[in-house]
């Protein structure tokens, strides 16, 4: 343990100041009695009456051998006088009597005093063997517990200047006692905030109340070392008196424990992150990047997510199959040299690659359990690796360590996380493969939710385009253009669809419809409708009627609700009668006047019942047009629907050129950043000159 010795205060620094009682001296109540040549009691102190019994004037003047020895030992207490006189000097413990007639054992120091006429005299000093027992233990066990104990510990002056350090200290600060010794804290450590700890040691001194496990993260003396984490505290050093003698430091070392927590809360900030970032949308590409991107860098230089190829085609892996066929979704990592190498030998996204039975991968999604290597070896490389050419890829971007964790949904291995680290030097452990192994459960649910929506979206996509007209002809009188654009890759199938009909005397029906919900449902209820229509249309209904039936048709479709506007144009008259089961109006354009919403009664969804429908008759010039379209071409989530339907007139108010352009130009205005539901849109412009029926004269 560390000593004052290489520090002594300078004397002529400051006077000296007087005590009050309370000091060692006074605990341990030290008598002192000074003897002649003959042994008889001269001087007596205060602490001598107090702990012989006897007064001053008891004492003086007589022998003390008789006085305070028993007759069994006063030939060895002449013997050590004697000796004492001649010169010596003589320690230790020796029973006296007490005036009331007992024995105490009492220890003592003597030696030889001379005055300055050349006269003799015995000094001696005594105090009670148990209370110096009882310090010495305090002593020697603070001096033992300061040694080895593995807190760091130190004195300090009222200058704040080291006084003392223990060996835990010298370790945490990378100095030596004697380094310390008469220093202050800005001459040992290499803080910035050393005029801050100053302070606050000055406020300790000042109030008397301790500063306790003040956090300091911080440098030592050695730069190798690194920062360090401790706890430290403060406490005013008083005598028993209550008088301030300096100040006593603790520091506890917590750097471990400090980057546990801090590693604890990067895993639960990535845990969190996971759960925002990943699974955003049902698209299944996009569910995989999220995942890929989450892991990078916190986690893996590389991150590769592989799914099965069975699992994507809707089968299950054949039983007792070791090889593994992957499809490639998503690749991510740090921008590194080593990094980039890595990416090389992963599988490109979109493309398949097949890993046989002794390849890690493999066995990590035929076992469905996670395979750790914490250090690869250049042996290892082959078994990570798809091909030779892989393996050299991977040795060259100096991986070192690997770890593979299944995606497991309801109870099936979908496919692999992959994790490498290139750059990181920190080897994977079984803390990495619990991290790993909880995102990737995370994911795997959004990657089985994107894969099965994907499957059922693909399926309802078919239906639905097998459901709408395919390659309607331009009926008589009029020039038609339409598009159906479904769903961007977050949205689901809608219910939409559009229709051209011919009917008798040349007259045509044109339909656009939205049946409200999503998915293979919707499409279905769509094409019943779709049906229905083509099958009123026949019958040369009046529009109102025709949706009147419709309405009847909805209401068993279990509970299927679809707005619709259905139109006839008739050549002859050059009229079209319109009716509107709760649909947007159509857009009417004529030359040289500025496009409007049409004015239609608004009439109820269909599948509502029992509410009546009208037409009403719109004249139609060459060269007008009629813009039919649904609700996914104008609606957003952030805008009011008459004020985009304003845009959409906007979009169409001056020249424009043919009727496929016009619908280019809607999609891409409108929709380029509005792709939730699907659109189905129909253009229908007169056609010049003037249409005769074959019987007319």
């Amino acid at each position: 343990m560390g000593t004052t010795d290489a520090y002594r205060p300078d004397p002529g620094r400051s006077r000296p100041a007087p005590y009050e009682p309370g000091s060692l001296l006074d605990l341990l109540s030290v008598a002192a009695a000074v003897l002649d040549q003959e042994g008889r009691i001269v001087l007596w102190s205060p602490q001598a009456e107090e702990l012989f019994g006897w007064s001053a004037s008891e004492a003086l003047g007589q022998f003390a051998a008789k006085l305070l020895v028993d007759e069994d030992h006063r030939g060895d207490v002449l013997e050590l006088f004697a000796k004492v006189m001649s010169g010596g000097y003589w320690a230790g413990v020796f029973p006296a009597l007490h005036k009331d007639g007992t024995t105490r054992l009492l220890e003592f120091r003597n030696m030889r005093l001379e005055d300055k006429d050349g006269g003799v005299f015995a000094l001696g000093m005594a105090t009670d063997r148990e209370v110096l027992r009882d310090v010495e233990r305090d002593l020697a066990l603070s001096l033992r517990l300061v040694a080895q104990s593995p807190i760091g510990l130190a004195v300090m002056d009222t200058e704040l200047r080291y006084v003392m350090v223990n060996p835990a200290l010298e370790r945490m600060h990378g100095l030596s006692a004697r380094d310390h010794i008469g220093k202050r804290v800005h001459d040992v450590l290499p803080v910035k905030n050393a005029a801050e700890i100053e302070s606050a040691m000055r406020r300790v001194l000042a109030s008397g109340t301790p500063l306790v496990d003040q956090f300091v993260v911080g440098r030592t003396a050695d730069p190798a070392v690194g920062e360090r984490a401790r706890l430290v505290s403060y406490y005013r050093l008083e005598d028993p008196a209550g008088r301030e003698m300096g100040l006593a430091t603790s520091v506890v070392d917590v750097t471990e424990r400090h980057h546990a927590a801090t590693e604890a809360r990067r895993r639960l900030a990535l845990i969190a992150d996971a759960s925002v970032l990943i699974g955003t949308t049902l698209d299944l590409d996009q569910t995989a990047r999220e995942l890929a991107e989450v892991v990078v860098p916190d986690l893996a230089d590389v991150a590769a997510v592989d799914v099965l190829d069975t699992v994507l085609g809707g089968n299950s892996a054949p039983p007792g199959q070791q090889a593994a066929v992957f499809r490639a979704l998503a690749v991510a990592s740090v921008m590194s040299d080593e990094a980039t190498e890595a990416v090389r030998a992963a599988d490109p996204p979109g493309e398949i690659a097949r890993y046989d039975a002794d390849r890690l991968v493999a066995r990590c999604v035929t076992t469905g359990r996670p395979v750790l290597l914490s250090e690869v070896r250049p042996e290892d490389l082959p078994r990570i690796a798809r091909d030779e050419d892989a393996a050299r890829r991977l040795g060259r971007a100096g991986l070192h360590s690997y770890m593979a964790v299944p995606l497991i949904a309801r109870g099936e291995v979908l496919g692999a996380l992959d994790l490498k680290r290139t750059s990181n030097p920190e080897p994977f452990g079984e803390d990495d493969v619990v991290l790993a192994g909880e995102l990737a459960a995370r994911a795997a649910v959004c990657i089985d939710n994107a894969r099965w929506y994907q499957r059922e979206r693909a399926t309802a996509l078919t239906l639905q385009r097998d459901l709408l007209p395919q390659l309607p002809q331009n009926p008589v009188g009029l020039e038609v253009a339409y598009r159906y654009q479904p769903a961007g890759a977050a949205g689901q199938v809608g219910g939409d669809w559009f229709d051209v009909i011919p009917q008798d005397d040349d007259q045509s029906a044109l339909v656009v419809g939205d049946v409200m919900g999503s998915g293979i449902n919707a499409a279905a209820a769509m094409g019943q409708l779709r049906t229905a229509g083509r099958t009123l249309s026949a019958l040369g209904l009046d529009p109102a009627e025709v949706l009147r039936h419709l309405d009847l048709t909805a209401s068993g479709l279990d509970q299927a609700l679809a707005t619709c506007v259905y139109a006839v144009y008739d050549p002859q008259s050059r009229q079209c009668r319109v009716a509107n089961a709760g649909h947007l109006p159509p857009v009417l354009m004529r030359p040289d006047r500025r496009p409007a919403l049409l004015d239609l009664p608004t009439g109820a969804p269909l599948g509502v019942g029992g509410v009546p429908f009208e037409s009403i008759v719109v004249d139609l010039d060459p060269g007008d047009q009629l813009v039919f379209y649904t609700d996914g071409l104008v609606e957003t989530r952030d805008e009011a629907i008459d004020t985009r339907l304003e845009v959409l007139v906007g979009l169409l108010d001056g020249p424009m050129p043919d009727l496929e352009s016009t619908c280019d130009m809607l999609l891409r205005e409108l929709r380029e950043d509005n792709d939730q539901d699907d659109v189905a849109l129909l253009i229908a412009r007169v056609r010049p000159g003037v249409v005769e029926c074959e019987d007319s004269p």
